[in-house]
């Protein structure tokens, strides 16, 4: 059988860097020479190929432009690769993940993101493995088919759906967390993979992929003694056309008329809402409370249990698609990735 053929995208991040023996200084690795740095990858029943950002980007410089490139990337290697592994800074990793997601429509191969809290070359890095079992997940064929056909998140010994997922820990090495969905494999001695949870994908129809991405968003997160001058300075501004709401508990937000009467009249010109709860579990129920009642009925449109960071990047795909007024609504409220439940 022909092994499978893999492609390590690497945008930047602290998985590419290494620590200089005699200085201490980090500089960027070079993963042309990746099998020499890490033979380990030999062992391995695969072919790996590379290829690299011109210039590699911390991920807090991440913006849908290099989505878009990533994007490009995979569907121009897309015949020639079984799967896909892209190297990323983890502080934004998530909103990329999730972005990726939605750009590609008809995936039915494994796009695996995954990076590192230490460096490569740092004596106790989390990277090989991390690295070594993003590679393999995404080798993984049954009856010549992949076993993984979405986009997926790699850390610390546990896949993710990438659009289920946030960062919740800067420190540890345990730094991502899927709280409102189940992993989809976890690495121990074996790989488990839990395939009940798997994206089903429609291998007949081919990849597309929707690189529009409209940034003229906005996230407002609500706090106890937000002001009206703040609200309605974010609500009137003629540039934002859809803004995150993020709310309490199940989607509670402040029932004072001035807030409710704004909320209204911006939905009235056209800025679609949607409504997330702050907590990092949980989901969205709007109408369980009198305090989110009035923001059914006004037409702020349910996240459900979405993530922030997939919220964000929907919001910029929908809007991108020039999906229409009429039907923004309902398409939102719809799992298009298995971004909610």
């Amino acid at each position: 059988m022909q092994k499978p053929k893999i492609l390590l995208i690497y945008t930047g991040g602290t998985i590419g860097m290494i620590k200089d023996a005699d200085t201490g200084a980090l500089k960027a690795f070079d993963f042309n020479s990746i099998l020499t740095r890490i033979p380990e990858l030999r062992l391995l029943d695969c072919e790996i190929e590379t290829v690299s950002f011109k210039e590699p980007i911390d991920s807090s410089n991440m913006n849908p432009k290099y989505w878009a490139d990533i994007a490009e990337i995979i569907k121009s290697n897309y015949k020639t690769f079984d799967g896909f592994v892209v190297l990323h800074g983890s502080d934004t990793m998530s909103y990329s993940a999730s972005a990726l997601s939605f750009m590609l429509e008809n995936l039915s191969k494994p796009v695996i993101f995954t990076g590192s809290q230490l460096p490569i070359g740092d004596l106790r890095t989390d990277a090989k493995e991390n690295l070594i079992t993003s590679i393999q997940i995404a080798s993984l064929q049954e009856n010549s088919l992949p076993v993984i056909q979405e986009v997926g998140l790699y850390f610390e010994y546990k896949l993710y759906r990438g659009n289920r997922t946030t960062k919740i820990n800067a420190e540890h090495f345990e730094a991502f967390e899927s709280l409102n969905y189940p992993h989809l494999a976890e690495s121990g001695v074996h790989i488990n993979v839990n395939k009940d949870y798997l994206w089903k994908s429609k291998p007949q129809n081919n990849l597309v992929v929707r690189t529009k991405m409209n940034t003229n968003v906005g996230i407002l997160k609500l706090f106890p003694g937000i002001s009206r001058p703040i609200i309605e300075a974010v609500l009137t501004s003629n540039l934002i056309e859809g803004l995150i709401l993020e709310t309490y508990g199940s989607g509670n937000a402040t029932t004072e008329p001035w807030f409710i009467d704004l909320i209204k009249e911006a939905i009235s010109k056209g800025l679609y809402i949607i409504n997330v709860t702050q907590c990092a579990g949980g989901s969205v129920s709007m109408g369980q409370y009198e305090t989110s009642s009035q923001l059914k009925s006004i037409g702020v449109i349910s996240g459900k249990d979405i993530t922030t960071e997939a919220a964000i990047t929907k919001l910029m795909y929908l809007l991108g698609e020039n999906i229409g007024q009429s039907e923004f609504k309902s398409t939102y409220e719809t799992p298009l990735r298995g971004e909610m439940s």
